[in-house]
């Protein structure tokens, strides 16, 4: 059996190692070394956007999910227990020993051949997971436009900055996580009422790159969209101070960096995506205290997301309905998000898995995360399709409202649901 992988990112290393796994022969194509920008790295399965991989909790949709790829043999999840460093109550990664892992464990695979070359057209003839991602190439996505008729969507993204420890004061900064859950301490700056309110109106009027009328993913919005919205927003939003306080800080607002690598050199603005200018970046962040003279590794930086009108192109087993050889994992089906790119990939495994072998396709049940995942990807009103993350809003499970319960009972029917592809 063998299979063609475009996409080296979270969805199509967790898809061709699954395969690879159970004894296909996986051709991997990927734009690397090729490509080259500010996004990329030349690991595969790099992080873009943040470190973060959200909540571990049981009762945190994310936390589901994790938890269910676990269960069901993810790499994504394998390479962060690696590479994992002090976060709190969520699961934070060193970006480079995360993709470094799982770089090493899929070129050294001896059942993946690695082609470094950009994909320009789809061969409808050939057995394949697209995992393009959000970045996917203009010529691609004209060549799937014409294999599909349907156009791809496409909203803004952006990525927060990173800046080095050792330049910034730390001594009008303060460790504390988030109610003092978990292990790790974020880095928090105060803010009282005056500073909050000039720093939120300089974000508002600094100079952007992208005009204002880009469309932006709700979920991910840049902070300078946030606070432009109102001058309370970021105080409810990025810059919340709940679980904050302490026996010195009782502050109006806080911003948190988080700790970004295993060395502790670098940490990241949490929630500040944006898309401002370097210079403004410099400038506005610059007023906060303690990051004056701070010097960045990365500037947060803006980038267009695409992808598929999937309630019109997509079968629920992730295969085109014109073409049930081709099947989509990662953000380019239509869900956002580290884990649940990751998530996507796997499962779109399974299911070629099963067709590679001429077997039934055995659905994952929909009272999974996961499930409910693809649920929403097939089933919404494809007008207002949007990308959509793990949440207990669209989990189609009865004993939702008691997350523990949902959790076990997700649990017990992937036991089930397993047994099709022992």
């Amino acid at each position: 059996m063998k299979i063609k992988v475009i996409g080296a990112g979270l969805a199509g290393t967790s898809a061709s190692y699954f395969l690879a796994n159970k004894g296909v022969k996986v051709t991997l194509v990927d734009q690397k070394p090729h490509l080259e920008g500010p996004f990329h790295s030349q690991n595969f399965a790099e992080l873009v956007c943040s470190n973060s991989l959200k909540s571990t909790s049981k009762e945190n949709a994310c936390g589901l999910l994790k938890d269910e790829i676990e269960k069901i043999g993810s790499l994504f999840i394998e390479a962060s227990k690696i590479a994992k460093i002090p976060s709190g109550s969520d699961l934070a990664v060193d970006r480079n020993i995360f993709s470094s892992y799982i770089d090493n464990k899929i070129r050294n695979h001896p059942n993946i051949e690695i082609v470094e070359e950009k994909v320009e057209k789809i061969d409808p003839s050939e057995t394949q997971i697209i995992c393009t991602g959000p970045l996917s190439d203009e010529t691609f996505l004209s060549s799937f436009k014409t294999l599909t008729q349907a156009d791809a969507c496409s909203f803004y993204d952006a990525a927060a900055p990173l800046v080095y420890l050792s330049s910034l004061d730390t001594s009008k900064m303060y460790f504390k996580s988030r109610y003092d859950k978990g292990e790790g301490k974020y880095l928090n700056i105060p803010l009282n009422k005056e500073e909050y309110e000039r720093f939120s109106s300089e974000l508002a009027r600094a100079e952007r790159v992208i005009n204002n009328d880009s469309t932006h993913f709700e979920s991910c919005l840049p902070i300078e969209v946030i606070a432009s919205r109102g001058i309370d927003s970021l105080r409810f939003g990025p810059l919340t101070p709940k679980g904050l306080n302490d026996e010195e800080h009782h502050p109006y607002a806080v911003v948190q960096l988080r700790q970004d690598d295993v060395a502790n050199t670098l940490y990241g603005l949490v929630g500040f995506q944006t898309n401002l200018t370097y210079k403004e970046q410099k400038r506005v962040f610059g007023m906060l205290s303690g990051m004056k003279d701070a010097k960045y590794a990365r500037f947060g930086l803006m980038h267009r997301n695409s992808y598929i009108l999937a309630p019109e192109i997509l079968n629920r087993d992730l295969s085109l309905k014109k073409y049930p050889n081709i099947f989509i994992g990662g953000q380019f089906s239509g869900v956002e998000g580290y884990v649940e790119s990751a998530a996507s990939g796997l499962l779109a495994a399974y299911y070629a898995y099963k067709y590679l072998k001429g077997e039934r396709i055995e659905l994952i049940p929909i009272n999974t995360m996961l499930g409910s995942l693809v649920n929403y990807l097939v089933m919404s009103n494809k007008k207002n399709f949007a990308p959509m993350n793990a949440c207990y809003g669209i989990l189609q499970n009865p004993h939702k409202k008691d997350r523990l319960e949902a959790y076990n009972d997700s649990m017990e029917s992937l036991s089930e649901w397993l047994k099709f592809y022992e």
